[in-house]
């Protein structure tokens, strides 16, 4: 297993099987090119092990747990964010997690706050994004969003078109893998994403970003009313962000002002699942010209002057940084 973030977010290669065809055939009585009956609920092998590892944390150490706390810390069996790792994260593997209450629920995952920490020691507080099984999810954009992103075995490929239980379950963990190291990279090139601390199956553990008020999170973009020195110093923010992301051939693909969060005065992108390679994906142009688009309106919708934040300017400036 990887201890660190991937650079290709297009490239699942946990899902392959180098076990020889025939040895394929006689496990399952057929090639993998056969049809394959359907199971409801099927799991990936990665979602398998992560339920194994929990149900081997619940029976063994829950007597051992410190008091008020929920799980041991699954630091050491998760996939790790980049180096460097801040100073404020909490990487003891003495360390126990707790629930603190839910932040956000959504159509694809819901967000809950949780607090690692050591008993008596640091601690460090973190948003937990848990995408939905997929029986609850909607997957009603995924096909735009799925091109250039690729799976090694005809199997898992058919089982995504056809949206079946395996499929879709499949999916989720492809949007879990596809943000992780898509913030992985982002973070390590300076984006103003938040910190990718794991990922474990089809759960993320994030940065969580606070407020001014240490006690709430920092607030959406949607939320504010800046006057126009702050609302032109955000939007060049917000054009220096997404000429980074070009750079690295991507696009958010769903950029909006409810998805751009304002710290201490600085913007930092979040809920990235979708984000696009705008090289690969046959559709990655139009993607990028959406994002323009949308996050343009509000500001101009703010006071921005047009001829400032005019999107087909900046768009045709972020396909030539993305080299298209």
């Amino acid at each position: 297993m990887r201890k660190h973030g991937s650079d290709d977010f297009s490239d699942f290669s946990d899902l392959t099987d180098d076990a020889p065809r025939s040895a394929r055939m006689r496990r399952r009585g057929g090639f993998d090119d056969d049809p394959q009956p359907t199971r409801s609920g099927r799991l990936t092998e990665a979602e398998r092990a992560r339920l194994a590892r929990v149900r081997d944390d619940a029976y063994t150490k829950a007597q051992e747990l410190p008091p008020g706390t929920d799980r041991w810390s699954t630091w050491g069996d998760a996939d790790q964010g980049p180096a460097p790792r801040p100073e404020w994260l909490v990487t003891d593997l003495a360390a126990a997690d707790t629930e603190l209450g839910v932040l956000k629920t959504g159509k694809e995952a819901d967000v809950f706050l949780l607090e690692r920490a050591v008993p008596g020691g640091a601690s460090c507080v973190l948003a937990a994004k848990r995408y939905r099984s997929g029986e609850h999810r909607l997957f009603h954009r995924d096909a735009g969003y799925l091109e250039g992103r690729r799976v090694r075995r005809s199997r898992e490929m058919r089982a995504m078109g056809n949206r079946s239980s395996f499929g879709r379950n499949l999916i989720a963990e492809q949007w879990a893998v596809a943000e992780f190291a898509a913030l992985s990279r982002l973070w390590t090139a300076g984006a103003p994403v938040p910190y990718p601390v794991q990922r474990d199956g089809t759960e993320l553990l994030l940065e969580y970003l606070r407020g001014d008020d240490p006690d709430s999170a920092a607030p959406r973009l949607a939320q504010l009313r800046p006057p126009a020195d702050e609302l032109r110093d955000l939007w060049e923010q917000m054009v220096h962000a997404l000429e980074l992301f070009a750079s690295l051939g991507l696009a958010h693909g769903d950029l909006s002002a409810y998805n751009t969060l304002v710290r201490g005065g600085e913007l930092v992108l979040i809920d990235l699942p979708q984000v696009v390679d705008v090289i690969a994906n046959p559709g990655g142009p139009e993607f990028l010209a959406r994002d323009v688009a949308n996050i343009a309106s509000w500001f101009r919708s703010r006071g921005l002057p047009e001829d400032v934040g005019d999107p087909g300017a900046l768009t045709a400036r972020l396909l030539t940084a993305a080299g298209i």
